[in-house]
Formats: structure tokens, C-alpha cells, sequence
């Protein structure tokens, strides 16, 4: 890479800041040579137009799409971004990071777009409106309803990442964002900010985002956040310091921007008085050279018995002997800072493992264990960013459960034991102090990602001194980038605002059966009355004998007799389902092609000898698959006898056909 000033890219078009005396460039060099690579500033950046070009241009044109359109820009982004792999890592070798560490980084970000891709398939819509949970009846008489939805907020995720993981790290936060509809504006740590640019250049040059969903700043932020209204968001990866301040920016205190941190975390591994010995040190070695230990999830404090302090140090130390070819740190300021928080460690520990004193090539620094006193407080205080841990010894599982907590809130931690008891202690007492969890075992070593691999399925993020936040992972990360509106009012006009059928809403009769349209002719509404179905002694026992559930509710009427919810025989309730199945089901092909199942299927009402069943099933709603020749239909099925009483609700899904 030539010595040349990195470009960002804002409303619309890539800008070179002038490197001019009044704005010099700051150099960024090679963590492993030390030579110049490049150089960052953003002097000449209009950051109240880039936000407005987000706002106006990119918000727009993102809410236009569905979730499932996202979802499948996201996947078509990380095949491209696949594809480049191998240029990404070769970058990524000048932040110091081994080929092992590029691919954490390189392919781990890659795995977050599929991740957030597939998830939004099966568990969002093919809508632009995101309903949460179910209709709660606010009136007696069923005209007055009310849900909650969730829509895109019309601003900017503004997203400043930290440096340990320039690829992982922007793409992490980016992929909720744009499947919400959010436009992002990507700021990474300058130290490592060419290879963040590089992945940039590849995805404006893919040409599959809609302009102004995501933009990239190299160097300051400028006042950025003085243009920050309450449609936009924050979220930061670094110093709890740094949170702090930008928290506090009169801006976002004003306006209430949703402002979400990851910061400092002294994150713990326990062995258990039981633990496997050598699933503890791989843990712990592999969280101490992956990335040279810059990652905000390592392991700093490794908690162990007191009687088997010995044996973990002697087994620790040799296996970092062995280490060969760990990765630089990211620059020699940062190995500076590295330095520093060792010494201040060592007032309350010594050093059993390496030199921090010693001079590699570039930002190089070995591994460094310690063995701490964990009364003192520097264990719990100090984070030393890179490839450093300290052991600290406990005695029972009381005193470990407040050590843990000392950290005062961590984002991660792990417990090795095959001790169940001693597990769920463990976990029970550190949970309000930590984001997540990992148990760790002979069960699951083998398909376990680690300590300190963060999953987008799952929270990340920490309590306390780790930034407070939890928005980060899974649907809840998509959801913190909209507004979620709670909409009271009758059947029709809630139909209408959500596109879902809800129960007192007008249904459609028709001459033509439901199951004899394609998808595109289906409305919410579309109904089917069919019945009655008289219920018989003969029907019942049949059942029982063909299925096996002879049940002495439906077999033996003494014993019905005797139970206080039916006093006599009745019904099974999947007979009830069934003859259901049988009034409304088409029996000719047609553009039904499967039923898939049921959901929230509740039995409300005993079904005796004699009753007549009636079932009316409603269209409630239409999910069409993109890629393929069909799409998803939720029906509403309500089961009811001859006086009108409901006996079985529940939602009947299937796959129909498009024309």
C-alpha cells in the first residue's frame, strides 16, 4: 500500500482530505515493519451534509425495501466480500495481525452479514413494519385493540469502532442498522482505519447498497455529533473514558440519542474445583495470543482454586512456550500502553510468564501471565489490551461470585467444571455482572466457538464498566434501531396499519374456497365457514384406538366423571384439530402446496358427545418468499360448538403458490 491519505466517502462521493499545515495527516505505520503506510485525515469533510445525505437519501431509499429485500442485499454482500478474502487479509497483515487473526477478523465479519441475513428470513417479515407480539383487548367488547410496531427511525447510525478489529467490528454494527432501514456512517480507529477503508472500497465498488446507506469517514468525526437529532444513533467501541465523554456531548444528552457503548471489560474465566485443566489453558492461552489478546472479550483474570494455582501456572507456561508467530499489537503507542498497565499490575502480582521489556520487531510484545492477589484492587481495575492474564486464586465458590463481580461488569466470562451444581451457582451469581456466558465441558469442547468468539445471534454487549449496553445481537439489535409505537384502536383500521388480520375485524366471504387462490390473489380477511361436524362416542374411541391415546379422560367415564375440569368423557383435542382439518381442507390440487404446522394451538373449551363443530378459518397473513415460486400464509382457525363457544383457537400456516 502506498503512502497515501485515505479517502472517505460521503454524500454520494469519496473525498481526500488536503494535507496542508493548518490540517496535516497523521501517519499510520506497519504494526510488524514500523514503516509508513498511509496517512488519515478527515479536514475538508461537511459532516452536517453527510448526515442529511444519510437522512434524505439513504433513509428512504432502505425503507422502501422489505426486511427480506435487506436480508438478500446483505447476503449478496458477503458473497462479493468472499471474494476478496485474500486481498483483505494481505491489508490486514499491516495491522499487525497473523494470517490466523485475519481470518478471525476478516472472515468473522463476513459471517455477521450471513448470520443477520438468514435470521431476518425466518424471523422478520417480508414487510417494511415489524409487529411485536400479540393484540391485547383494551375494551370489554372487543372494538378498542391495541399491539405494538416497530418502524425505522429517520436518522443516521452514526458507528465509531475500535481498532483491534477493523473488519468484524463496522460490519457487526452495520448489518442491524440496514436491516432496520438505518443508514450508517462508519468511523473506525485510526490506528488500523486503512484496512476498514479498504473493505469500504470494496463495497461502494460492489454497487449492491442503495447510495447513502452507508458512509465512511477516515480520521476526526469533526461535529459530527453536534448535528445529531433524535432520529439518529450512537454506538462506540473503546474506552469506558471515551464513552463517557461522548455520552455526555450536549447533543445527545438534549436530544436523547440512543447512544449504546462496548468499552473496558475484565472479563473472567473460572476453572471449577472439578474443571478439565486442559480445556482451562487452551481457553486461556488462545484468549491471550489470538489477535496478540487485543480482543474487548479476552480472558484478563483467570480465576482458579487456590490448591490448584501450581498446576495451572506450570501448564499455562508451557503451553506459551510453545506459542510461535503471535501477531504484533496494533501500534507502538499501544504497546506503550500495554507496558504500562502491566506495571501497575505487578504492584499487586509477579510475572510468571515473559518480559514485558522485551523489543520485538515493530509492535511486537510476548505473552505475559501473572499471579495476582485478588483483595487487591488493580486485578479488577486494570485492562491491559493485549496479550496479558492474570491468575488469581479463590477459596469456594462464594468468594469467587464476588471476585467476579469486582470487575463491575464485564462483557464476557466462562466457567470450566462438569459440575452442575457448582455451574448454575456460578452462573446465577455472575449473570447481572456479564453480557454472556460460556460453560465449558467435556460435553461441548468440541462444538464450542470459545470464550471469546461474540455470535451475532446473541447479545453483545455488558453491564457496568463494559459500556451498559445489550443491543448488539440477534433481532433485538435490528429492533434498537427503530421505534417501537404501541397503536390503540379498533379491529379495521389495526388490520389496516399492520397488514395482519385481528380477530373483530371484517371478514370476506367468497364463493371461491380460500385454497383455491394463488398468493397474489389472498387478502387478510379471506374466510371460510365450514361445518357443522357432529362430534360421536364412535368418533372418539376410533380415534383412540388408531392413534394409541387412550387417555382416561376420553376412555373411561368413571374416571372422567371424577375430573374436576370435564365430569364426563370428551373429546381429544387433536380429534378436534383434525375434524377441523377435515371441514376446511380442499382435497384437489391446488395452490396450496403444504401445510408446515400450527402455532399457538390452545384448547379452551371440553368438546362432549353430540357437540357440533363448526371452524372458520381467516386469511391473517401473507409473507411472499422473493426467491422462490410461492410464499407463506398464516391462517386464523377458530374452532367453535353449536353455541357459538370457542373449544380450539390456533394459527394453521402453509405454503401456497404464486400464479
Amino acid at each position: 500500500m502506498s503512502t497515501t491519505t485515505l479517502r472517505s466517502y460521503v454524500s454520494g462521493a469519496w473525498h481526500t482530505a488536503p494535507d496542508s499545515p493548518e490540517h496535516p495527516a497523521r501517519p499510520l505505520y506497519d504494526a510488524t515493519t514500523g514503516e509508513e503506510i498511509a496517512r488519515i485525515s478527515s479536514a475538508g469533510v461537511d459532516f452536517a451534509a453527510a448526515l442529511a445525505h444519510g437522512r434524505e437519501v439513504g433513509g428512504p431509499a432502505l425503507r422502501a425495501l422489505t426486511f427480506h429485500q435487506r436480508a438478500a442485499l446483505l447476503k449478496a454482500l458477503a458473497g462479493h466480500l468472499r471474494e476478496h478474502r485474500q486481498e483483505l487479509y494481505a491489508v490486514s497483515a499491516g495491522t499487525g495481525a497473523t494470517l490466523a487473526d485475519s481470518k478471525f477478523d476478516v472472515d468473522g465479519g463476513i459471517g455477521v452479514l450471513l448470520a443477520y441475513a438468514s435470521k431476518a428470513k425466518r424471523e422478520l417479515p417480508n414487510d417494511i413494519v415489524y409487529v411485536e407480539g400479540a393484540v391485547d383487548p383494551l375494551s370489554r367488547g372487543g372494538t378498542f385493540v391495541g399491539q405494538h410496531l416497530c418502524v425505522p427511525l429517520h436518522g443516521v447510525a452514526v458507528q465509531v469502532n475500535a481498532f483491534n478489529f477493523p473488519v468484524w467490528g463496522p460490519l457487526e454494527k452495520f448489518a442491524p442498522a440496514f436491516l432496520a432501514g438505518v443508514p450508517s456512517l462508519v468511523k473506525p480507529a485510526s490506528p488500523t482505519a486503512f484496512l476498514t477503508a479498504r473493505l469500504v472500497e470494496l463495497i461502494i465498488d460492489s454497487g449492491l447498497l442503495p447510495e447513502g446507506t452507508l458512509q465512511f469517514v477516515a480520521g476526526s468525526l469533526g461535529d459530527t455529533f453536534d448535528h445529531l437529532t433524535g432520529q439518529d444513533l450512537v454506538s462506540f467501541t473503546g474506552s469506558a473514558a471515551t464513552a463517557q465523554t461522548l455520552r455526555a456531548h450536549p447533543a445527545i444528552v438534549r436530544n436523547s440519542v440512543r447512544f449504546s457503548a462496548e468499552a473496558d471489560s475484565l472479563n473472567f474465566s473460572a476453572l471449577g474445583p472439578d474443571g478439565d485443566l486442559d480445556l482451562f489453558v487452551r481457553g486461556l492461552v488462545a484468549e491471550m495470543t489470538v489477535k496478540a489478546g487485543q480482543k474487548c472479550t479476552a480472558i484478563r483474570r483467570a480465576f482458579v482454586p487456590a490448591d490448584r494455582v501450581d498446576e495451572v501456572v506450570a501448564a499455562a507456561t508451557a503451553a506459551l512456550a510453545q506459542v510461535d508467530g503471535m501477531g504484533a499489537l496494533a501500534s507502538l503507542d499501544q504497546r506503550e500502553e500495554v507496558r504500562r498497565s502491566i506495571k501497575a499490575l505487578t504492584a499487586a502480582g509477579r510475572i510468571v510468564f515473559g518480559d514485558p521489556d522485551a523489543d520485538g520487531p515493530g509492535a511486537h510484545l510476548g505473552p505475559i501471565l501473572l499471579v495476582g492477589d485478588p483483595e487487591r484492587a488493580e486485578p479488577h481495575e486494570v485492562e491491559a489490551f493485549g496479550p496479558v492474564s492474570t491468575i488469581l486464586p479463590y477459596e469456594g465458590t462464594a468468594q469467587l461470585i464476588d471476585y467476579a463481580a469486582r470487575g463491575q461488569g464485564s462483557l464476557a466470562g466462562s466457567i470450566v467444571s462438569e459440575d452442575p451444581a457448582f455451574v448454575r451457582e456460578v452462573v446465577l451469581g455472575t449473570a447481572p455482572f456479564h453480557g454472556r456466558l460460556l460453560v465449558l465441558n467435556r460435553a461441548d469442547a468440541q462444538e464450542s466457538t470459545g470464550h471469546g468468539s461474540p455470535l451475532p445471534q446473541l447479545v453483545h454487549g455488558g453491564p457496568g464498566r463494559a459500556g451498559g449496553g445489550e443491543e448488539l445481537g440477534g433481532i433485538r439489535g435490528v429492533l434498537h434501531h427503530m421505534q417501537r409505537t404501541a397503536i390503540q384502536a379498533d379491529p379495521d383500521s389495526l388490520t389496516a396499519i399492520t397488514g395482519r388480520w385481528v380477530a373483530g375485524a371484517a371478514r370476506v366471504e367468497s364463493d371461491v374456497h380460500p385454497f383455491r387462490k394463488h398468493l397474489e390473489e389472498l387478502r387478510p380477511g379471506d374466510t371460510l365457514v365450514a361445518g357443522p361436524r357432529r362430534v360421536t362416542q364412535e368418533d372418539v374411541e376410533h380415534f383412540a384406538e388408531f392413534t394409541g391415546d387412550t387417555f382416561y379422560a376420553h376412555m373411561d367415564a368413571e374416571a372422567a366423571a371424577a375430573n374436576p375440569l370435564f365430569g364426563e368423557r370428551v373429546a381429544h383435542g387433536y380429534l378436534i384439530v383434525s375434524l377441523a382439518a377435515g371441514l376446511f381442507v380442499d382435497p384437489d390440487p391446488g395452490p396450496v402446496l403444504a401445510n408446515f404446522g400450527v402455532d399457538d394451538l390452545r384448547f379452551l373449551t371440553p368438546v362432549k358427545f353430540g357437540d357440533e363443530l363448526t371452524v372458520t378459518l381467516t386469511c391473517k397473513q401473507l409473507t411472499p418468499r422473493d426467491s422462490a415460486g410461492y410464499g407463506e400464509v398464516r391462517w386464523d382457525a377458530d374452532v367453535t360448538r353449536q353455541d357459538g363457544e370457542s373449544v380450539a383457537r390456533y394459527d394453521v400456516l402453509t405454503l401456497v403458490a404464486k400464479q
